[in-house]
Order: C-alpha cells, then structure tokens, then sequence
C-alpha cells in the first residue's frame, strides 16, 4: 500500500533547522540527525570526496581542516541577485537556489525516513521581514524560498509567518482574551508580533520585524574585539613619499560578516594583503590576516567569536574569545560589560521594534500580559533585558525558544492552517 501523505512544518532558519508534523494535535518533530531534531543550516563542500555534507558534518569537516568550501546563514541571501547567479563548486557551476533546495530536500527526505510518511506539501516559516518593511526584495525573497522547495520536490508550499507559529506553539489557542507578544530573535532577523487568542484561534494583531540578528551580534564582536588583532585600524607607509594611509576595512567587514566569508579566499584579495604586509606599520597583525585568508580560518574565527559571545552572556569569569586557531595563546578579552556596550544599538533597535509594533496594533504596554521569547539569540541578557524595561508588568517565557516555531507549524500542518 502507499505511505499516507501529509504536511511538513519546516523551519529553515538562518543557523539551525527542524521540522515536524501533528499527531492527535501535537507536534511531533522529526529526528534529521540521529536523534537530533534540529540540523545546523550548513554546508560542506569536501573538494576530495566532491560530497555535499550538511549540519553536524559539515561543521565537523570545517573544523578538522578538510580541503572544501563551508557555507552557512544562506537563508539572508534570499531576494537578493546573488541566489540565481552560478558559482563554480567541485566543478559545478550551482546557484544558491539549487544549494538551499538540496538542503531542503534532504529535511524532506530524512523525515519521510523517519516517519514512513510521504510529505508532499509544506508550511514554512518565513520572517516577518527578510530584508525590510516596503523594501522591494521582501516578495522576490519569499518567491526564491518558494522556488527552494519546489525545486526540493514538494508539490506545494504554504509560509507562515515564524512568529504566528510560536504563538500557537506557546498555547495560545487554550489562552482565550490574552494579548501576547512574541520575541522572535533569529540568526537573521528579529520578529515581534502582538496576538489575542480567542474561539477561532489566535488573531494576529500586528507583525513587525528589523534585519538583525544573531549573525549581526557576532559581526560587531567580531569587527570590535577580533579584527584589529588581524590588522584593522592600523597604518601603512605610502610607496612613495611620506606619511601613512590606513589599511582599507572592507576586507575586515567581510571577514566578520558570516555568508560572506566562502567568497574572500581569492588569489586577488591574498596578492592584496601581500603588498599591504609589505608596507604594513604592525606586520605581526597583517601576518594573522594573511595566514586566516591562506589558511582559510573565516568560519573558525566566526565560530570562535559565537562560542566568545556565549562564554560572556553566561557569566564566566574573565570570559575571551579564544584565537589559537590563528596564532598560540591568542585571546580577545569580552568583559560581559562590553559585551553590553557592543549590543548597545541593537537593544535600542529592537525597543523601537518592539513600539512599533505596539503602534501599529494601537496598544501600550501595559495591555501586554506575556512576552514569549523565541530563537537562540533570545537568550541574550541584552534581549531579555530591554523587553523586561518596556513590558515590566508582564510575564516573561522563554519556553522551547529552539523549537516553538517548528512546534507552531507543525500543529498548522495539522489543522490545515
């Protein structure tokens, strides 16, 4: 007899991916990696093998050194002219359409395996916004992921927007008459959205989000604490004549920046850095800059600041982002205090988020009984904090913030929402 054929929740996100389906109402996820139901949005290109490995794997091949390509946080690629140019990989020329469809049929497949089901059909999560409110790549973003799982060999997708499905996922349905708000703070983006639950489901009273997130963070760690032990802010002597001139940021804001990071390992960029060694008034610090663009240790520094970033918004003592990688007993003190003073703007970011969002449902505050908190980035002191500033009177949750949007699609798929 045929498998019975049903709709996958998946949550594609910016750094980690699930999915699940709904059981008797409940969510169930499924296991993509053993019996992980979460798998790391990442990709290895292993240049001997010519494999394409994902998740766990991928992250295993970067760290061990393999000769490939590593990509991650291709999900903020989407809307942008980037997704359908070729690139040449393992002598393939590929777009990212073809890359993130790979991955998404991989989530197809091994939940079929898991399940003995057949998806045919998906509910996805989708941002509130990809790139901005009215900016002109929101449609084009959502037809690209549209596209994505076409190409994946689903007959058919359906988006939700991620907030909505963590509001479902918090219980909201059985919470009639109470307004909500959910913090979604993603890799990629951070998402609010005011809901009132009440006999026909959840009602969503306004959806706002900024392009911010999690890889945003560790951008400006990584620019402010790591890059100028590589270089940054330093001089060099001019060819000819006197003075200095200083060494260009562009390269550094590329290096910290995480899907930009597979494309800065050029024979053009190396013969740059070479001449800029040469005239260089701090070699030491160009030479940590030429042995990461030789050796290609992007990822790792980037992984590295991300472990930095944990160490210090968990309390350790005298945390450091540790760079041994790169050179023996190097380190990049992040006092929790400047941690604080590093994320400054972007709790004054997501403040603002979080009022527009209440203007734009003409509520205050104080009408807001529970903020629910969604995402790893949510984790954050900083987060927390400045939503605890705004919403003092509320009840603050930070129930499954890993999974409470796959969990909400999943219970979608169940009831054909």
């Amino acid at each position: 007899m045929p498998a019975h054929t049903a709709v996958l929740g998946i949550d594609f996100g910016t750094s980690n991916s699930a999915a699940g389906f709904a059981v008797d109402g409940k969510p169930q996820l499924v296991k993509l990696d053993g019996d992980k139901t979460t798998l790391p949005t990442t990709f290895f290109f292993d240049f001997e093998t010519r494999k394409t490995l994902i998740g766990e794997p991928a992250n295993a091949a970067l760290l061990e050194g393999l000769d490939g390509r590593f990509m991650r946080a291709l999900k903020r690629v989407l809307g942008t002219t980037l997704m359908h140019e070729k690139r040449q990989i393992m002598n393939k020329r590929v777009t990212f359409v073809e890359i993130i469809a790979g991955f998404l049929r991989e989530i197809k497949e091994r939940a079929e395996a898991d399940t003995g089901l057949i998806f045919d059909r998906a509910i996805s999560g989708r941002p509130v916004v990809f790139h901005g409110i009215d900016d002109p790549r929101e449609q084009q973003a959502e037809d690209d992921l549209r596209t994505c799982y076409l190409a994946a060999g689903f007959s058919d997708v359906s988006f939700m927007a991620e907030p909505e499905a963590a509001a479902i996922a918090s219980g909201a349905l059985e919470q009639s008459g109470e307004v909500g708000l959910i913090v979604d703070i993603g890799g990629g983006t951070s998402d609010f959205s005011l809901f009132r639950s009440d006999s026909d489901g959840v009602n969503i009273l306004a959806n706002h989000g900024v392009r911010i997130g999690g890889t945003d963070f560790d951008r400006a760690i990584n620019i402010d604490r790591v890059m100028p032990l590589m270089g940054k802010g330093t001089e060099l002597r001019k060819w000819i004549g006197e003075g200095t001139s200083p060494v260009p940021h562009a390269i550094f804001n590329d290096l910290a920046t995480w899907e930009k990071i597979p494309f800065l390992y050029t024979a053009q960029n190396r013969r740059m850095v070479a001449e800029m060694l040469q005239l260089a008034h701090e070699p030491d610090k160009l030479e940590r800059l030429n042995a990461v663009l030789e050796d290609e240790l992007g990822h790792e520094l980037a992984f590295a600041v991300e472990r930095g970033k944990i160490a210090a918004n968990s309390g350790v003592a005298s945390p450091e982002i540790e760079l041994d990688l790169v050179e023996r007993n190097l380190s990049a003190p992040l006092p929790t205090q400047a941690l604080a003073s590093l994320l400054s703007e972007y709790s004054a970011a997501l403040d603002s988020g979080a009022r527009e969002t209440l203007a734009l449902a003409g509520l205050e505050a104080t009408d807001v009984s529970r903020v629910i908190y969604v995402g790893g980035s949510s984790l954050l002191t900083m987060v927390s904090d400045t939503m605890k500033a705004q919403f003092p009177a509320a009840e603050h949750s930070f129930s499954e913030v890993f999974t409470a949007v796959t969990d909400g699609l999943a219970i979608a798929a169940g009831r054909g929402l």
